[in-house]
């Protein structure tokens, strides 16, 4: 089967869906001329990734109040990745979640937890987080206002962070430098550092894409990363590459 019109198909139906709120495998077989079982997969992938909700012979638009309205704006790649990551948290865990598009598409997926402690430097992650029904415990780092990361930084935010203990960061990353670690195009790394040092495991969330880019700013070493989770886009030369480091690889449903 031709991976490309795969992910066509799927953008296809995912845009079909939004407008319709709901789709049935009978007409997406006869719309797509493929068969049901193919349909079937399709609308298994796409609901692993967060993306609709499968109903008897058909699918459903995600409800709103599942479906925060700021994950309208993250790309179905990063959400399938973020569903993933979010399969790694716990009830009752203490969590960071550094600002990013990626890991927004976390804020969504806390609905399903309780208990959670959940700390960011994001304004925009804290007031989504603010919104979720289930009311996790929310703490912000405080700061200087960086306005290129859109986050807080500086010496006080990385104090507050010692003041704490967490089981879990989630962070993104520009790149990937496979002998280093995960880089960054920017250069105020030592608020990523602080929270990789307070955290007992440190889950980096980035799409394939990223990889092989020429990034001068490392931002976190191999030795600080427990997982990378990333498409399946990714090559398998890639992924042995990195699990040479310790670190392990956790790969989402590539969504175009």
């Amino acid at each position: 089967m031709n991976k490309r019109n795969t992910q066509q198909r799927r953008h296809s139906i995912i845009s079909l869906i939004n407008q319709q709120g709901e789709v049935s495998v009978d007409d997406l077989s006869f719309r797509f001329e493929t068969s049901e079982v193919t349909i079937r997969k399709d609308l298994a992938t796409l609901e692993k990734a967060g993306l609709l909700l499968r109903r008897y012979g058909g699918a459903v638009a995600m409800p709103e109040e599942v479906t925060l309205q700021f994950s309208a704006k993250i790309a179905p790649n990063k959400l399938s990745i973020a569903k993933a990551a979010a399969q790694l948290i716990k009830d009752h865990n203490r969590i960071i979640i550094d600002s990013g598009s990626t890991t927004a598409g976390l804020i969504a997926q806390l609905n399903q937890k309780c208990g959670l402690l959940v700390m960011t430097n994001s304004l925009s992650l804290a007031n989504s987080i603010n919104e979720l029904e289930n009311e996790p415990t929310l703490l912000m780092t405080g700061g200087t206002w960086d306005p290129h990361s859109e986050s807080f930084q500086g010496q006080i935010a990385e104090q507050v962070l010692r003041s704490y203990n967490f089981d879990q960061l989630f962070i993104g990353a520009d790149g990937v430098d496979f002998t280093r670690g995960t880089t960054t195009f920017n250069e105020l790394t030592g608020l990523s550092k602080v929270m990789a040092e307070v955290s007992r495991e440190v889950i980096v969330m980035l799409e394939s894409a990223k990889f092989g880019r020429r990034i001068p700013n490392l931002e976190l070493p191999w030795n600080n990363i427990s997982v990378l989770v990333t498409d399946d886009n990714l090559s398998r030369s890639a992924i042995e590459n990195i699990e040479q480091h310790g670190v392990k690889v956790i790969l989402a449903p590539y969504i175009a």
